[in-house]
C-alpha cells in the first residue's frame, strides 16, 4: 500500500509538471528570455525556497544546515549548474517541437542518462547482474527515443508549413531534435546534484525532520545552480533583443497576466520534485522502486506530456500512421522503465 500511495504522489506531481507549460501560452507580449526568466525565479527559486523551509525541524535554520554541510553544498549546485543547461536547452526544445515531442524526447534521454551516469559513478557493473538489467533497460528507453523522433520525421512530412506554425509556432525538426536531447542528457545532472545532497537529506533527518520533505533542501540547491546558468542566458538575450522593456515598459495589466501565468506555471514545475521526495518516503530503502523512482518520475512526464500535446492539438494533421508510431515508442519508453522492475 505505501508503494502505491508513493506512486500516486509522484503521479499527481509528474501531472503538474507536464501541465506547467500550458499556463505560458497564456503569456502576453513578451519575449521568449523574459516569460522563461520569470517562471524560472518561481519554478528555480521561490517554490523550492518554500519547500526547504517547510522541511527544517524546529529551531533549524536553513543557513545552519548549509553552512555544515561544506563541500556537498557546492556540488549540489555545481550539478545545478550543468542541469540548467539542460534546462534552458529543454525550454528550447519545447519551442521547437512542442510540448509533446520536445517533452518527449528531452525526458526520454533524461530518463536513460539519469539511471545510467549515477550507477557508473557508484561503480556499479554494467555487464552482469542488476547492472546488466539496467544497462538493457536504458537501451530500450534508447530505441524508444529513436521511434518517437522518427514519428517526429513523418509529422514534418505529413504537414504543410503552415500547419507546422499553427501547430508549433517555431517549428523546426532537426533542430529541435538535437536540443531535445542536448536537454535530456544535461538533464540528467538533477539526479546527479540530489544524490551529491544525499549527507544533507541525512542531516535534516538526524535533526528530527520529516521523512516527507527531507529532500527539499537539496532540492533547492539543485534548482538555484540551474537559476544561475538560465539568468544568465535569459538576461543575455534580453540585451541583445533589447527586450529588457518588457518589464519596464509593460502596462499593469499586462505584468499582472503575465507574473500570475508564470507563477502558475512555477508552481505546477516544482510539483515534479516535491512529489518525488514526498513519494520517495513511501518507498523501502535501497529497494528496486527507489532506484528507479527517477525514471518512473520521467516516464510519467512523457505521458502526461503527450496527453497536452493531443489536447493542444500539437499533433493535429500529422496522419494515422505518425500517432501509431508515436504510441509504439512511447510504449517502448514505458517498457524500459518497467523491465528492470520485471526482471527483478
Amino acid at each position: 500500500m505505501n508503494t502505491l500511495i508513493g506512486l500516486i504522489i509522484i503521479a499527481i506531481g509528474s501531472f503538474g509538471q507536464s501541465s506547467s507549460y500550458v499556463p505560458i501560452k497564456k503569456v502576453k507580449n513578451w519575449s521568449w528570455e523574459s516569460f522563461w526568466l520569470t517562471q524560472g525565479i518561481f519554478a528555480w527559486l521561490v517554490f523550492p525556497l518554500i519547500g526547504a523551509l517547510m522541511a527544517l525541524p524546529t529551531g533549524v535554520s536553513l543557513p545552519e544546515v548549509l553552512s555544515s554541510a561544506g563541500s556537498d553544498v557546492w556540488k549540489a549546485v555545481g550539478y545545478g549548474i550543468l542541469w540548467g543547461i539542460g534546462g534552458l536547452t529543454f525550454g528550447l526544445s519545447m519551442r521547437f517541437l512542442g510540448v509533446a515531442l520536445g517533452q518527449s524526447l528531452a525526458l526520454g534521454t533524461c530518463s536513460a542518462f539519469g539511471t545510467l551516469i549515477p550507477a557508473i559513478l557508484k561503480g556499479d557493473n554494467l555487464f552482469e547482474g542488476d547492472g546488466l538489467i539496467l544497462l538493457i533497460g536504458v537501451s530500450i528507453a534508447i530505441a524508444g527515443i529513436a521511434v518517437i523522433g522518427y514519428a517526429g520525421s513523418l509529422k514534418s512530412q505529413n504537414m504543410s508549413e503552415e500547419e507546422k506554425k499553427k501547430a508549433v509556432k517555431d517549428f523546426a525538426l532537426k533542430k529541435g531534435l538535437l536540443i531535445a536531447i542536448l536537454a535530456g542528457v544535461m538533464s540528467a545532472c538533477f539526479n546527479l546534484g540530489l544524490e551529491a545532497g544525499a549527507p544533507i537529506k541525512a542531516q535534516i533527518l538526524a535533526s528530527g525532520g520529516s521523512e516527507l520533505l527531507a529532500l527539499n533542501p537539496v532540492i533547492l540547491l539543485v534548482t538555484f545552480g540551474g537559476f544561475l546558468t538560465n539568468a544568465v542566458y535569459c538576461l543575455s538575450q534580453n540585451a541583445k533583443n533589447n527586450t529588457f522593456s518588457d518589464y519596464t515598459k509593460s502596462s499593469a495589466s499586462i505584468w499582472t497576466n503575465n507574473l500570475l501565468f508564470c507563477a502558475l506555471a512555477g508552481l505546477l514545475w516544482y510539483s515534479q520534485f516535491f512529489g518525488l521526495g514526498v513519494g520517495q518516503s513511501f518507498f523501502e530503502p535501497g529497494s528496486v522502486i527507489m532506484a528507479f523512482s527517477w525514471s518512473i518520475l520521467m516516464s510519467l512526464n512523457v505521458l502526461f506530456s503527450n496527453v497536452w500535446g493531443i489536447i493542444l492539438k500539437e499533433w493535429k494533421g500529422a496522419g494515422q500512421k505518425t500517432m501509431v508510431v508515436l504510441i509504439i515508442g512511447l510504449a517502448i519508453l514505458i517498457i524500459s522503465i518497467i523491465f528492470p522492475q520485471i526482471m527483478k
